[in-house]
C-alpha cells in the first residue's frame, strides 16, 4: 500500500531457524536439523511466493546461515569486551525433557514453554548478558522509553511489570550463633539488650550478615523473624552451627523440586524450618530474632532473604500464625492485622507518632542502611546445552584462562560430526573436531566453549541485518542503518512481550552505547496481530486436525481470494476463526469483478488463478 503511494518501503523476509523447536523437530523425524530447516524454509518460501506477497527476497536472511551467525558471534564479542557478556555459576531453570537451561521468560507457570514438562532448579556455570547493568542505566532506560513508544498499552504494562522497579532500602541484619558460650552467658545474666548490649557482643564474634531489600523500612521495628530462601548460600555456610541440619537438608531437597509459582502461591499452606542455633539481630531495636528457611522466599528475587513483618504482610502473617511467632503492630491503621497501608508509627521508639512514609528514610539512616532501587528483571541467561544454535566464541586455555575467539576466525562453525540428541551435556563437548583448537594468546592446545546461544540472541538484531544482508565486512553499513532504521511499523504477536521485544530493545541500547547505532529503540510503532484460528475456533494444530493448508486454499480458490478474505475477516489485532463458507463468498465476488472486466473488453483474455 505504501509503495503504491510513492514511499520507499523495506519489507523483507527471513527465518529464525536456530533453537529448541527446530532441533526437537529434527530429532523427532530423524534427520539433521540443517536438512530439516533447509527443507522447511524452501516450503515456506514457495508458499509465501504463491500468495504474491511483495517481500523483498533479495534481503532474505536465515539465522542458521554461517554468514548470519558470524555476526551474531561478532556482536557477542563486542558485548564481552564491554563486560556485558559474562559467565558465572547460578541457580538456573533446567528442563530435564529438553536437557537444557531455560531463561526465566521461557518458564510458563513452572513448566517449559516448549515441552510443558516441569522445570527444576540446578546450579550450573552459565553465560549471561548484563541487561540489569545499572551503571549504564538499562533497567531505567527500558522503563522510561516505553512512555514514548507507540505500542499497545498491555504490552508496555507487561514489560513494566517484568522489569519490576521497586523503591526501598537495603538493610543488614547481623547473624549471631545462639549457642555461643559468650552470648549464652550474656543471655543468662540479662545484660542490657540495647545498642551497647547484645549487638556490641555480637560484633566481637565471627559472624555473617543477612542483607535484605525492603520496600517498607518503616516496618523494621515489627520484624520479629527472618526468612531465607532454602537455597540461600548462608544456610550452607552456617551448617556447622545449625543443630537441626538433617531437618534443614530434608526441607531444602523438597523445596528444590517445587516450581517457583507453587512456592509463592499466596493460597498455599505455609511451610518452613527454623535454623536452630542461629539468630539475627534486628538493627532497629537490637532484639534477637529467629532465622527460618521457607520456600515462599526465592533466591532469584532480591537478596534471597526477607525481614518478616507479620503485622503488616499477608504471607508473613500466615507464616507467623502457623508457627506461633510474634506478631507486632508498628503502624496504626483502621484495618485489622495484617495491615499493609500507611499510617502512624507505634511501638517504634523515637519514631512513634510519625507518619510511616516520613519514617522510611529516617529509620534506614538510623540503622546504617541505604535507600535503594531494586528490579525484578534478571540478567539474560543465554547459554544452551544444545547443538542447534550459534556456538559461543570463547576458548579455554589451561595457562591463559578464558579467551575470546579472534574476530578474524569467525564464524566458529557448528561441526557435523555430532550426536546432537540431548544427553544432559552440551553436544559440542562430544565433537573432537570442534574441541581441537589452539589458544589465541599463547598458541597452546585449548578447548572451545561447548554451549550455544539462545535463539533469542539471533532474533535480537535481524532487523539490523535486513538493511545490508550481503555485507561480509560489517554486520551492517552505518549509512544503510541510518537510512532504514529504526523500524517504523512492527507487526508481531503479544507472546513476544517480555522476550524478543525486550531483548531487541536491550541490544539496541547496548549497541548505541558501544557506538554502533545512532538510536536505542528498534521499533517505533508496534501492532499485535491476532491468530487465524481453525474452523472450530481452536488454535490450528495437527493433533486437532483443524489445520488449513495454504497450498490447497491457494490452489483451489486463488491468491487474490485468500488475501481479500483475510483482509475482511476482522480487525488485525483480533483472533478470528477460518470460515470456509466465508471465503467461498469472497471467491464469488472476485469472479464478478472479472466478469465486469470481460463485459468492458470482451476480447480480453481473463483467467482467474
Amino acid at each position: 500500500y505504501l509503495r503504491m503511494n510513492g514511499y520507499q518501503v523495506l519489507h523483507p523476509m527471513g527465518w529464525d531457524a536456530f533453537g529448541l523447536p527446530a532441533e526437537n523437530y529434527a530429532i523427532k523425524i530423524g534427520v539433521h536439523p540443517k536438512k530439516s530447516m533447509k527443507d522447511n524454509i524452501a516450503t515456506f518460501t514457495r508458499q509465501l511466493k504463491s500468495f504474491g506477497f511483495s517481500y523483498d527476497w533479495s534481503r532474505e536472511v536465515s539465522t542458521c546461515d554461517p554468514e548470519y551467525y558470524k555476526w551474531t558471534q561478532w556482536l557477542f564479542l563486542q558485548f564481552y569486551k564491554q563486560g556485558l557478556a559474562y559467565k558465572k555459576e547460578a541457580p538456573v531453570n533446567w528442563c530435564d525433557s529438553c536437557k537444557t537451561v531455560l531463561a526465566n521468560e521461557q518458564v510458563v507457570n513452572g513448566a517449559c514453554e516448549r515441552c510443558h514438562n516441569e522445570v527444576v532448579q540446578k546450579d550450573l556455570e552459565q553465560w549471561f548478558f548484563k541487561i540489569t547493568d545499572e551503571k549504564r542505566g538499562y533497567p531505567d532506560r527500558l522503563l522510561k522509553n516505553l512512555d514514548d513508544l507507540d505500542w499497545p498499552e498491555p504490552i508496555k504494562l507487561m514489560q513494566r511489570n517484568w522489569i519490576g522497579r521497586s523503591e526501598g532500602a537495603k538493610i543488614t541484619f547481623p547473624v549471631v550463633i545462639a549457642r555461643s558460650p559468650v552470648l549464652g552467658a550474656t543471655r543468662q545474666s540479662r545484660v542490657n539488650r540495647n545498642e551497647h548490649g547484645i549487638a556490641a557482643i555480637a560484633n566481637t564474634l565471627p559472624r555473617n550478615d543477612i542483607s535484605v531489600f525492603t520496600t517498607r523500612p518503616d516496618t523494621l521495628f515489627g520484624a520479629t523473624y527472618m526468612v531465607l530462601a532454602p537455597e540461600h548460600k548462608l544456610v550452607h555456610e552456617l551448617r556447622g552451627q545449625i543443630s537441626n541440619w538433617d531437618e534443614i537438608e530434608k526441607y531444602r531437597k523438597v523445596s528444590a523440586s517445587k516450581r517457583a509459582l507453587e512456592r509463592t502461591d499466596l493460597a498455599k499452606e505455609k511451610s518452613g524450618v527454623e535454623l536452630k542455633g542461629v539468630k539475627a539481630i534486628n538493627p532497629a531495636n537490637n532484639e534477637e530474632i529467629p532465622v527460618w528457611i521457607a520456600d515462599y522466599v526465592l533466591s532469584s528475587y532480591g537478596t534471597g532473604a526477607i525481614m518478616a513483618v507479620p503485622g503488616h504482610d499477608e504471607r508473613d502473617f500466615a507464616f507467623a500464625k502457623k508457627f506461633g511467632l510474634e506478631i507486632r503492630e508498628v503502624i496504626k491503621t483502621e484495618s485489622e492485622l495484617p495491615s499493609i497501608g500507611a499510617g502512624k508509627m507505634i511501638n517504634s521508639a523515637e519514631f512513634d507518632g510519625m507518619e510511616s512514609e516520613e519514617a522510611k528514610e529516617k529509620i534506614t539512616k538510623k540503622v546504617g542502611g541505604e535507600m535503594a532501587v531494586q528490579y525484578k528483571l534478571r540478567d539474560w541467561l543465554i547459554s544452551r546445552q544444545r547443538y542447534w544454535g550459534a556456538p559461543i566464541p570463547i576458548i579455554y586455555c589451561d595457562k591463559c584462562g578464558e579467551q575470546p575467539v579472534d574476530e578474524k576466525d569467525l564464524p566458529v562453525l557448528l561441526p557435523d560430526d555430532v550426536d546432537f540428541r540431548p544427553h544432559g551435556e552440551s553436544p559440542l563437548a562430544r565433537s573432537e573436531s570442534f574441541q581441537k583448537v589452539v589458544c589465541p594468546k599463547c598458541g597452546a592446545g585449548a578447548k572451545r566453549e561447548s554451549d550455544t546461544m539462545d535463539t533469542f540472541v539471533d532474533s535480537s538484531w535481524y532487523f539490523l541485518r535486513y538493511t545490508d544482508p550481503k555485507n561480509n565486512k560489517k554486520f551492517a553499513d552505518k549509512k544503510k542503518i541510518k537510512t532504514w532504521l529504526p523500524v517504523d511499523t512492527y507487526v508481531g504477536g503479544a507472546e513476544h512481550a517480555v522476550m524478543h521485544l525486550m531483548y531487541a530493545r536491550f541490544f539496541c541500547m547496548a549497541l548505541k552505547d558501544i557506538g554502533l547505532l545512532n538510536f536505542e529503540e528498534p521499533f517505533t510503532s508496534l501492532h499485535n496481530q491476532g491468530l487465524i484460528m481453525g474452523p472450530d475456533g481452536q488454535k490450528m494444530s495437527k493433533s486437532r486436525g483443524n489445520v488449513i493448508n495454504p497450498d490447497e486454499v491457494v490452489g483451489n480458490l486463488g491468491a487474490d481470494t485468500v488475501r481479500m478474505y483475510e483482509m475482511f475477516m476482522g480487525p488485525l489485532e483480533d483472533s478470528k476463526p477460518w470460515d470456509t463458507d466465508g471465503i467461498v463468498g469472497v471467491r464469488r465476488f472476485v469472479e464478478r469483478v472479472w466478469g465486469m472486466l470481460e463485459l468492458q473488453n470482451p476480447n480480453a483474455k481473463c483467467q482467474i488463478k
